[in-house]
């Protein structure tokens, strides 16, 4: 006997994490996104020197995208918490990822203030140059007005004489430890919403993968439990049918019809070996099927052989198309049962098949008496068995009548049509 056992020692996102490929696209798609908006940017409001500028911000990108991934490492961490701690990691972790990211900015861009200065001097036929201190200044000249007399006599400047000399100005003091972190600051802010933007995205990819993982799950859970109800109805079906046998094997050797029975014997041998050879849930090609039945009947004509006649109608196009191993079991058990047994007369058991508009039909029938009185609880058994698994199998997209007719009894299945890929010949 085949068991089915379903474990679930953990929940359904744990393990389930956004493959790296995708991590890092949307890594270099972010950091792409920043290099060409801030390119952009420069060019509209006209920087000098954009060739320096565009290197250097090229360069920024690669540890922004290293440092990015050292941000996803941290973030991982979390995966399967609450989302608000997920927020809250992000929120926080963001920030010193966001502070070296800008400090990797200011080197690079460090010597460029002291280029753009000698640029703009040059732009502007300025002097600027720094002092000792680290003081900007900027070389202004000064026309003085001379006094009369002044120098002594052989120097001596009519009065009203200008002199041009130069004064230094401070037009931008030394940089202070403040003004250092106040500029880190102002970059770092931007990365840091920058990196808000992709913890933001990370998340939300992380869980479209959490909720793919969780909707395969529960498939599988389903296929689990329909498989298992499939199987344990299949199984009850088995020792029905093996009861009646062994009460018919055992008639007939009280009777001392050991030939027949010995007959019996081998044919039920065969009939299990058929029945057992498919996996309980597959299902199996209508000819083996058919086949199936025709052993059964060959068992119970050992007990009825002037009684029983039987009629196989099978298409040859159909012998591929695919049922539930044993569905037809219960019904030709109920025809042997409540016709051939109700009456001394032979009776005629008819298996058919048909295809109808897409649809597989199979109808098992006899022209015995109906359904006799006080036949209803077995009876109803075994078309409740056949029902349930049709249902389990296809769902309500099926077809299932049982019902007397003039002459005689009549069950008819209707399913979809399926056929095998391979043909066993």
């Amino acid at each position: 006997m085949t068991t089915t056992r379903i474990t679930d020692p953990a929940p359904a996102t744990s393990g389930v994490t956004v493959p790296f490929r995708t991590v890092l696209f949307s890594m270099v798609v972010l950091w792409a996104t920043y290099f060409i908006l801030t390119t952009v940017r420069s060019l509209v409001m006209d920087f000098d020197l954009q060739f320096e500028l565009g290197w250097r911000r090229l360069v920024v990108t690669g540890p922004g995208i290293a440092f990015t991934m050292v941000l996803w490492l941290l973030l991982r961490l979390v995966d399967t918490r609450p989302l608000w701690i997920k927020i809250s990691a992000g929120i926080v972790l963001a920030m010193p990822v966001a502070l070296a990211i800008g400090q990797v900015n200011h080197l690079v861009f460090k010597d460029m203030e002291a280029v753009q200065e000698q640029a703009y001097a040059k732009k502007y036929n300025l002097n600027l140059r720094r002092d000792e201190s680290g003081n900007l200044l900027v070389d202004v000249p000064v026309r003085r007005v001379s006094p009369a007399g002044e120098g002594g006599a052989a120097e001596a400047t009519a009065p009203g004489d200008e002199t041009v000399d130069s004064q230094s100005i401070v037009i931008a003091p030394a940089e202070t430890y403040a003004d250092f972190w106040r500029k880190l600051l102002d970059i770092a802010l931007g990365r840091y919403f920058l990196l808000l933007a992709w913890a933001s995205t990370y998340f939300a990819l992380l869980a479209g993968v959490q909720a793919r993982a969780a909707q395969r799950r529960e498939e599988q859970f389903r296929s689990a439990a329909k498989a298992a109800e499939l199987r344990s109805l299949r199984y009850q079906v088995n020792p029905h049918f093996l009861f009646n046998t062994l009460n018919s094997l055992s008639a007939l050797v009280m009777t001392g019809k050991a030939e027949r029975a010995e007959k019996m014997i081998q044919t039920i041998s065969r009939f299990y070996r058929h029945s057992l050879a498919n996996e309980p849930t597959a299902d199996v090609a209508l000819r083996d099927e058919f086949d199936l039945q025709q052993l059964y009947l060959d068992i119970e004509a050992v007990r009825f052989p002037k009684r029983l006649v039987c009629v196989f109608d099978l298409p040859h196009d159909l012998e591929e198309a695919r049922v539930p191993g044993m569905i037809l079991q219960p019904l030709v058990e109920n025809s042997v049962k409540y016709a051939i047994s109700a009456v001394a007369r032979p009776v005629t058991i008819t298996l058919a098949a048909r295809e109808e508009f897409d649809r597989l039909v199979i109808t098992v029938s006899d022209d015995g008496p109906g359904v006799p009185q006080g036949a209803n609880h077995g009876f109803g058994i075994g078309l409740a068995n056949v029902r349930d698994r049709l249902e389990a199998r296809f769902g309500p997209d099926i077809g299932f009548t049982s019902a007397p007719v003039p002459g005689g009894y009549r069950t008819e299945i209707r399913i979809p049509l399926t056929r095998s890929t391979t043909r066993h010949d």
